[in-house]
């Protein structure tokens, strides 16, 4: 049988990044490697949700005060499980759970890192077949090694973050993630069960055609939000417009999409919600530290997303990322405004 050498799958890859570091513990590969574990047992059960009983709502609400879909249940039991019973994570948080949950063991409590997730973004879209994801977030411990973690470990600024990656369960698996050294992808190659290096070393291009914005919540956005989105439609030399409006309702989908492309993703304030929606530790700051490395910028509309102090683990913000120039227009609108 003829082995192609070229094909580098994302263990060959976290081994590979762990020799150029010869002080390295290894424990972030092996946090990386389990979470590409659990991705694919999601994988198999989002791809066969059609023809078992995991669709639907569970009949019951998460701490957010949404319905909770069946799958969500099971990404989120998947993805505990995994970690638990790997030897690099010391405690999750889940945008499933009400409160950080604990590994209090031996091997849990010298762990180095803690990880915050999103079992399932997107997951309103289970039940209509568009793609959906993973977001994952890892946060150096703060706490002494040796005890078990705490919440003060999780309420970090985004810009301690050690790494950050998401999945796309669609056509492909995909699983992205990015550490200081850069952002790399991974697709799932169903032939052989792993994922395989596709996409290295991405890049965020600095504009692009493309802005992602739900239309629907219009006359509730500010007036500079508003008047961005207009020179978004229009012939614009300031903008450069008109661009194309892509908006799936699935966060992971949307900023993948720009990230290859170039484009802007706005999940702005309405009237009646000024904190925003979307999560800053499950959702926002993952994405804000994986755009940044790839050379793009995100941010609440007044601040850097990255350098905004959580106050609790299910804190919510207004958020705006993509290509720096398409930000940097957006920048001037909102100020303007």
């Amino acid at each position: 049988m003829t082995i192609n050498r070229k094909i580098q799958t994302l263990d060959e890859f976290t081994i590979q990044q762990l020799r150029n570091f010869p002080n390295a513990t290894g424990e972030l590969s092996g946090l990386l490697r389990d979470i590409g574990l659990a991705a694919k047992r999601v994988n198999v059960e989002v791809n066969k949700a059609g023809l078992v009983d995991i669709l639907g709502d569970a009949g019951s609400m998460n701490v957010q005060g949404e319905e909770v879909k069946k799958l969500d249940v099971y990404a989120n039991d998947q993805f505990a499980g995994v970690l638990r019973h790997g030897i690099s994570c010391a405690g999750i948080a889940s945008e499933e759970l009400d409160d950080i949950l604990v590994f209090d063991d031996e091997i849990s409590n010298n762990s180095k890192y803690v990880c915050l997730l999103d079992p399932l973004d997107g997951s309103s879209n289970i039940d209509v077949n568009v793609a959906i994801g993973t977001i994952f977030s890892v946060l150096p411990r703060l706490s002494p090694k040796g005890s078990p973690v705490n919440t003060a470990d999780f309420l970090q600024q985004g810009i301690k973050q050690i790494a950050a990656g998401y999945v796309i369960y669609g056509s492909s698996t995909l699983l992205v993630y990015a550490t200081r050294r850069g952002v790399n992808g991974f697709t799932l190659d169903p032939s052989i069960g792993e994922f395989t290096l596709s996409h290295p070393n991405m890049q965020c291009p600095p504009a692009g055609k493309i802005y992602s914005v739900n239309h629907g919540n219009y006359f509730q956005y500010q007036t500079g939000i508003q008047q961005y989105i207009t020179a978004c439609q229009e012939k614009n030399a300031a903008t450069g417009g008109p661009y194309t409006q892509r908006y799936i309702g699935s966060m992971v989908s949307d900023i993948h999409r720009n990230l290859i492309k170039g484009g802007i993703f706005m999940y702005p304030a309405i009237a009646g919600r000024p904190e925003g929606k979307l999560r800053l530790l499950y959702e926002c700051n993952p994405f804000a530290f994986i755009l940044e490395i790839a050379g793009g910028k995100a941010t609440n509309g007044r601040q850097r997303t990255l350098e905004i102090q959580p106050t609790s683990v299910h804190d919510r913000t207004p958020f705006f990322i993509g290509s720096t120039e398409m930000m940097e227009e957006l920048d001037k609108y909102i100020s303007a405004g």
